[in-house]
């Protein structure tokens, strides 16, 4: 099982996969995170109880890699609660790097099954909270156990 840390200045999101549901995703997010194109972008876009959202690389949430993916819609985990990671597009099969991290359930339903669910935060939940607009992603580990 492969999992993630995500460390900011506010604390460390451990985040374990959806390898099953979003393989594609996953093996986009872990290749990024491997190659260091993460480090030090910014949290671009933070809506309090909805989501925290970065991967821009020009911080501005229009940026990319420079490639899109496909859009992983079909698994049993298909579900944005809270701590849920999943990507942000532009439309269907437009994400790239940019992904999100749900503050709660509340306002999240309508991005089921339209934006691919990869991963869960499963410690460090309270890090969501604190983390604000222009915050940075210090690095983004990968764990394979």
């Amino acid at each position: 099982m492969k999992t993630a840390e995500i460390k900011t200045a506010k604390g460390i999101m451990k985040l374990k996969f959806y390898e099953d549901d979003a393989p594609g995703t996953v093996a986009n997010f872990i290749k990024l995170a491997k190659d260091g194109y993460y480090d030090g972008l910014t949290f671009h876009r933070v809506i309090p109880d909805f989501v925290i959202q970065g991967g821009c690389p020009d911080g501005t949430g229009a940026g990319g890699p420079g490639y899109t993916i496909k859009c992983e819609l079909d698994g049993e985990n298909q579900y944005h609660d809270r701590g849920v990671l999943s990507m942000a597009h532009a439309g269907r099969d437009t994400g790239g790097s940019q992904f999100f991290v749900c503050h709660s359930r509340t306002n999240t339903a309508h991005l089921d099954r339209n934006h691919t669910c990869f991963g869960k935060v499963y410690e460090g939940l309270e890090v969501i909270d604190q983390i604000k607009e222009g915050d940075k992603i210090e690095k983004i580990i990968i764990s394979e156990a």
